[in-house]
């Protein structure tokens, strides 16, 4: 039976979002169409409140958007997100941290170069360094286009979750229906080691953008 691919309308409690540039955009836009409240947490909640006005994204401080919500996604970039997301620990105890990013080093033309956790991850490291909040791993086998438009790719993609947290995997389960991934697209990995998987797969997208060029893709898996 082929997956109904109409976004499904869900209940959703704010988002807040930690990063203004192309995947919280992409985010935001998504969950926002879907009738989700999203709030963005930035640096500069000015210029994105420009950016943003006439819709119903509000931009605020990165502290003001942690308070606001139970569920944080970092769109931040992945090679500084563990020092930054380790001094927020206190005001992130007991909240969702849904971390898309991927940990790489950056080569001349700022591609991904190599895994900056080599042995490890990005998230199972914010998971350890970050002993009360239940840090979920998703999202970060894709282009930033793909992440709230699965849809309009040309076959079923696939998207994974690692995870802890059996609970908080739920959650993010819903926040997956939210930006339109139908639940047969979704493969649970395990714990959150095995992100180190996952993150790996990011050392392929340049070669990937080479052959294909600047278009939507996700890893789909076949079986």
């Amino acid at each position: 039976m082929t997956p109904d691919r109409t976004r499904k309308k869900t209940h959703m409690n704010t988002i807040s979002i930690l990063g203004s540039g192309r995947v919280g955009t992409a985010l935001a836009t998504a969950l926002a169409q879907n009738g989700a409240a999203v709030v963005i947490g930035t640096r500069d909640p000015e210029r994105v409140r420009t950016e943003w006005a006439g819709t119903d994204v509000e931009a605020t401080d990165i502290h003001d958007a942690i308070d606001r919500s139970d569920v944080i996604i970092n769109a931040t970039p992945g090679d500084t997100s563990l020092e930054r997301f380790t001094a927020l620990a206190d005001q992130l105890a007991g909240k969702i941290l849904v971390d898309v990013s991927n940990a790489t080093t950056r080569g001349d033309d700022g591609m991904p170069g190599g895994l900056v956790y080599q042995g490890s991850s990005l998230g199972e490291l914010l998971q350890r360094a970050l002993p009360d909040v239940a840090v979920v791993k998703t999202l970060n086998t894709m282009l930033f286009s793909a992440m709230g438009s699965p849809a309009s790719l040309g076959s079923a993609p696939t998207v994974f979750l690692s995870a802890d947290d059996i609970d908080a995997k739920a959650r993010v389960r819903e926040l997956l229906a939210a930006l339109g991934w139908d639940e047969t697209w979704i493969v649970d990995l395990g714990g959150i080691e095995t992100a180190r998987g996952t993150e790996a797969f990011a050392l392929l997208v340049p070669s990937l953008l080479g052959a294909l060029g600047f278009a939507p893709f996700a890893l789909s898996i076949a079986r």
